[in-house]
């Protein structure tokens, strides 16, 4: 069960061919939730090698370039896309019904496009800090914020209703009141990444992000009645980037270094 909960998180997660996930029960792809932030710090685990790498041979601008590329074909740009759907039906209708018969729509409209340029700018520019950064400010940051991330997404699918009677979150909702588990888990393994790389100031972006995806939610759900994959996914690249910025933000300042444990 276990295992299988855990190929379902990474292929549902990453492009990484572990298996389909039709082969997968509905309560093994719920469950998966719990490993979700362990895909996030394996994530985080590959951006840092390939930074590494890069580093020897590029400047910091096209080693930027290369981890956002690589970041995006990971995880087959299934967050951005579901980034791109929430602007075009969040902006571009004012009805609940219209807003869903959007995001449910495979074309790409004005607002996705825009969101998207703009979104992808202000990642990019924030890899180009991180990559400028002192070497173990760029281990801990690395690992963090994807681990983060995906943690917002387990948030918004153990307290939020789904919207739609079917979508690619449906199954993550059948059994709603038995993964309270598998969500703890998920919880103590982001929290203790947090702690163990950036002491409270790990505990602190945690708390923050969570706040966020929250908040995104209570938006959403307000709007929509409840929430789709799409949402999911948007959150899950809206809250790394909110803590990128909290993270490049405070590192300047020396509370990074103040808070931190792990001496790499």
């Amino acid at each position: 069960m276990l295992l299988r909960s855990f190929v379902s998180a990474a292929t549902f997660l990453t492009s990484v061919p572990l298996g389909g996930s039709g082969a997968l029960k509905t309560n093994e792809i719920s469950y998966s939730r719990a490993f979700y932030p362990l895909v996030g710090l394996l994530i985080g685990l590959l951006l840092l090698a390939l930074e590494k790498t890069a580093g020897f041979f590029v400047p910091d601008l096209v080693n930027a370039g290369i981890l956002l590329f690589s970041l995006l074909l990971i995880t087959r740009g299934l967050h951005l896309d579901g980034f791109m759907d929430v602007c075009d039906g969040l902006f571009g209708a004012f009805t609940r019904e219209r807003r869903l018969e959007i995001m449910r729509d495979p074309h790409v409209g004005s607002f996705a496009v825009v969101g998207c340029t703009c979104f992808l700018i202000l990642k990019f520019t924030l890899l180009v800090s991180l990559c400028g950064m002192p070497q173990s400010d760029k281990l801990c940051v690395f690992l963090i914020f994807p681990v983060v991330s995906r943690w917002a997404m387990v948030i918004l699918l153990q307290c939020f209703p789904y919207v739609r009677q079917e979508g690619l979150g449906s199954p993550f909702h059948l059994e709603k009141t038995k993964t309270w588990l598998a969500s703890g888990f998920a919880f103590l393994t982001a929290a203790i990444v947090a702690m163990i790389l950036a002491s409270w100031l790990g505990i602190v972006l945690m708390i923050s992000m969570s706040c966020l995806a929250l908040l995104i939610g209570w938006y959403v759900t307000r709007i929509l009645g409840g929430l789709t994959g799409d949402v999911y996914g948007a959150t899950n690249e809206i809250i790394e980037v909110a803590g990128l910025i909290l993270l490049v933000a405070l590192i300047p300042f020396g509370l990074f270094e103040q808070f931190k444990i792990v001496t790499w």
